[in-house]
């Protein structure tokens, strides 16, 4: 299946988890595509794992942090000169961070809404005028089953990933005269980078029996993250040509 065959993609938060194995499906449905992520290493290892599938030719990889409004300009102008245009942007990129909401502190809300809420916008802004002129553009973002369930000891997380979701659908609404389509995707109970590390950004006193209704119904565990890489291939593609301003839970069955 080449879905993506003459398609060009951006996505950030490319080198680990549900964006690297995001750019991995696209790349082997055809794409040519730009991932972008903080970590340069990670960004190698995206490289790698694209030279042993056979599709490192179409792939391009730029250092980026999403949260500097300067950098997000440059890098996202010269991804558009190199990929020739602009189809499909998946906004992958995001950080978890725990406390309890009393204990937290401004500044640790404030990197968490740059990265994830301010990136988003940032990424989407600066990419708007290269999807627009397609006449067929599509923005998948990143929200998370925490914009609309109780998560414990992530207030700032839920806030940013909530404050995407209503970004989502109001640049559905704006821009769907002009043939653009802006979904979300709202993972949980997903193996990603973020949730390996989230042990290590909750306080030391943490309740887990707080956590006791966050495990999925379907299947013995956490999905790997080509299953999310999978919906996002549809709703990028002609087969979500009829999705846009939502969110699609993917969390096998965890918040029913």
């Amino acid at each position: 299946m080449e879905r993506f065959t003459g398609k060009r993609v951006i996505v950030t938060g490319g080198a680990s988890g549900i964006g690297q194995a995001t750019v991995m499906r696209l790349l082997a449905e055809g794409a040519q595509v730009v991932a972008l992520d903080v970590a340069e290493e990670g960004l190698r290892s995206t490289t790698e794992r694209a030279e042993a599938a056979g599709t490192a030719g179409r792939l391009a990889t730029r250092v980026l942090d999403v949260s500097d409004e300067a950098a997000v300009g440059a890098v996202v102008t010269d991804s558009v000169l190199h990929l020739g245009g602009l189809d499909v942007l998946v906004n992958a990129a995001g950080i978890l961070r725990g406390a309890h909401t009393h204990e937290c502190e401004l500044a640790a809300w404030n990197r968490i809404i740059a990265v994830n809420l301010t990136g988003t916008f940032l990424v989407t802004r600066a990419a708007l005028p290269a999807l627009l002129k397609t006449g067929t553009g599509v923005v998948v973002n990143f929200s998370s089953t925490s914009a609309s369930f109780a998560h414990p000891y992530m207030a700032a997380y839920s806030a940013s990933k909530g404050g995407i979701q209503s970004f989502t659908h109001s640049i559905a609404l704006e821009y769907a005269k002009q043939g653009l389509r802006a979904v979300c995707v709202a993972p949980g109970s997903i193996q990603s980078g973020i949730t390996e590390t989230t042990l290590e950004h909750l306080p030391q006193d943490v309740d887990f029996d707080l956590f006791a209704k966050l495990q999925p119904a379907l299947g013995q565990g956490f999905a790997p993250p080509e299953t999310v890489a999978g919906v996002i291939a549809m709703l990028a593609s002609e087969d979500g040509a009829f999705i846009t301003g939502t969110e699609i839970r993917v969390d096998g069955g965890t918040h029913q």
